[in-house]
């Protein structure tokens, strides 16, 4: 069994909206024991991008493992350190409704809202950077 490193409080959060978004799908999929798994990866208009899956594999060894209203979140310490302070949301638009994150670490974002710039000309262990349009925003 791996070992998480278990946080009181969270440095991830999320609104009301975004946690019963999760808990519908968790139920729609019938995977009750599941969690939100949230990363950054490289790439994206802007730099970094945002990743969110339901995973229903325990956490890694290095993963940090939060609970947020009753939903497990797992993330990893690279992507922590990136994410830290961010809210996630789920939002309605025009487009349909999707999951949106509020991050106070970034210094730009792409205009949809799924690649992010922490500010860093070079993000060890990351290989940032696929320009506009690499998001799949036009």
């Amino acid at each position: 069994m791996a070992i998480t490193n278990e946080v009181q409080t969270n440095p991830i959060s999320l609104t009301e909206r975004a946690a019963a978004e999760v808990k519908s799908l968790l139920a729609e999929q019938n995977k009750p024991e599941a969690a939100l798994r949230v990363w950054v990866a490289g790439g994206g208009c802007s730099g970094l991008q945002y990743g969110m899956a339901i995973d229903e594999a325990p956490a890694e060894e290095s993963d940090v493992t939060l609970t947020d209203q009753d939903v497990k979140i797992f993330i990893d310490p690279l992507s922590l350190k990136y994410m830290t302070g961010s809210v996630v949301d789920f939002v309605d638009d025009h487009l349909g409704g999707g999951f949106k994150i509020d991050n106070p670490n970034a210094v730009k974002s792409c205009g949809c809202g799924s690649s992010f710039s922490p500010g860093d000309e070079e993000i060890p262990g990351l290989d940032n950077g696929g320009g506009c349009g690499s998001c799949g925003c036009h």
